[in-house]
């Protein structure tokens, strides 16, 4: 009874450097789970419980074992697309020598840590390559050719994390091609991404990945923003949208980088699966030499919740979601007006709302927006009591992504207090519009407009928030003699 109290005393945050995970899935092999403590540092010692469905994981050092355990606990990492608890366990180190059924683990860890070390020939794909690992290093090249949809730093992430820790992305223009650097906090991890995705499609037909290994060992990166993102690093600050890169090439090979916490812009909250020795996680398509996203199905209807009753409409609605697709239908729930479906054109268009907008406060609450059950919104039959609570928006001339070669394709950015506007007529001046905004509840705390084209300017207001509202308010907002002002999130700042 006394160790039994003992026990039960020790506090379970105290860090050790052995992590034990829970709710394993059947089937999960000892090397998709070492692959979990892979980016954060080299893993000593694994401990299977098969029949538990849990596991003790042994890394080098308690920083590595900290580095994780801060890393997973706002992101849950998930195995077989199960999710799996960790925290630190209570043993101090592992010892496994002797223990039945832990012959197949051991040996997994030995394969990872030769790989890890340059020796080659373990795993089947590596084997598939002719058994030799070229030198190289984590950071990959990515030109993307035939762009057609957006390609978001949202969207690298999502497909890249499949296969280990994404640290860094910087996007650029570069010979009129969009380019992309991604380091990984490995080079297995590189290697697995470059000889499984090069010469697929993002989408079908278009947005085609064209691989190789940059000649950089680091990338700095000075902001997070759409643009450019370090996932090591929460205090960066968003900039002014133009991009600042640094890079390196006097870093060691397989030097890690210091201790990662997790950071999530507005966007997409998507674990990274590493799965470096496990099953690749994208799935090919029908079609050979294209692929889907991992994580989008064919879906286009979103289910929006916890939103103000009160305030709420469709057409606020569609003129929000609008911003990221085309929304063809509206419903609010009959009976629970906090509840809405949004049919969007596509399921691209559905993933990048619910990116953008999960998580937004809207009219005082926290919205959430995730895929639908339904793939479809029927609108209601006649004589059915509705109040005007379901819309079909399908052939509305407000839809901004009508035309395949419309700029506004690449000038898709997440809610911000600055907002683009546009179309603005030439007898409308700085007071005009601050006094439009300020009429619709908006504190504005700058105001310019472009150099070149007085057509366009840039406004800051208070808050997100109040920025959303404005742009659900004012977007199409009519000047007269068919002059409409255009309203859009911007990246900038004033």
């Amino acid at each position: 009874n006394e160790k039994k109290k003992s026990k039960g005393n020790r506090s379970p945050c105290s860090p050790s450097r052995v992590i034990h995970i829970r709710q394993i899935p059947t089937g999960v092999t000892g090397a998709e789970v070492i692959s979990l403590g892979l980016p954060f540092g080299k893993v000593t010692n694994l401990l299977m419980l098969r029949g538990k469905g849990q596991a003790f994981l042994e890394m080098a050092s308690v920083d590595a074992a900290v580095s994780m355990v801060n890393y997973y606990t706002p992101a849950t990492p998930h195995l077989h697309n199960q999710p799996v608890y960790i925290q630190y366990s209570n043993y101090k180190e592992l010892r496994t020598d002797n223990q039945h059924n832990q012959a197949r683990p051991q040996a997994a860890l030995q394969g990872v840590n030769a790989v890890q070390h340059g020796n080659v020939g373990i795993t089947s794909a590596l084997a598939a390559e002719g058994g030799v690992l070229p030198s190289h290093g984590s950071v990959l090249r990515i030109i993307v050719e035939n762009v057609f949809y957006p390609v978001t730093l949202d969207v690298l992430y999502q497909i890249f994390s499949k296969f280990g820790f994404v640290l860094k992305i910087v996007m650029f223009h570069k010979n009129n091609q969009f380019q992309a650097l991604l380091q990984y906090a490995d080079a297995t991890n590189a290697y697995y991404a470059k000889m499984s995705l090069d010469g697929h499609s993002i989408y079908t037909g278009c947005c085609t990945l064209r691989i190789d290994f940059s000649k950089l060992t680091n990338l700095t990166v000075k902001y997070n923003n759409d643009k450019s993102r370090d996932f090591t690093r929460i205090d960066l600050p968003f900039g002014d949208g133009q991009r600042t890169m640094e890079t390196s090439l006097s870093t060691p090979f397989g030097k890690r980088p210091s201790p990662l916490a997790i950071y999530t812009l507005p966007g997409p909250s998507i674990p990274p699966v590493p799965g470096a020795l496990g099953p690749l996680a994208v799935t090919p398509s029908a079609v050979p030499g294209h692929m889907t996203i991992p994580g989008i199905p064919g879906n286009s209807v979103l289910l929006v919740s916890n939103l103000n009753p009160e305030a709420i409409t469709p057409y606020g609605l569609f003129i929000l979601f609008g911003v990221y697709g085309d929304v063809h239908r509206v419903k609010i729930m009959f009976k629970k007006r906090g509840i809405a479906l949004v049919q969007m054109a596509d399921a691209t268009q559905a993933q990048l709302a619910i990116n953008y907008l999960n998580g937004q406060r809207l009219y005082g609450r926290v919205m959430h927006a995730t895929l639908s059950k339904y793939q479809t919104i029927q609108l209601p039959r006649e004589g059915q009591e509705d109040k005007g609570l379901t819309k079909d928006y399908s052939n509305s001339p407000l839809h901004r992504f009508k035309n395949p070669c419309s700029k506004n394709f690449q000038n898709i950015f997440p809610p911000s207090a600055t907002l683009h506007l546009s179309n603005i007529p030439p007898s409308v001046t700085v007071d005009d519009l601050k006094n439009l905004f300020t009429s619709k509840g908006s504190t504005v705390k700058g105001f310019k407009f472009f150099q070149k084209d007085c057509k366009m300017a840039l406004i800051q207001l208070g808050s997100v928030e109040e920025a959303v509202h404005a742009l659900i308010e004012l977007h199409n907002h009519d000047f007269g003699e068919n002059q409409h002002l255009r309203v859009s999130f911007s990246k900038s700042t004033i």
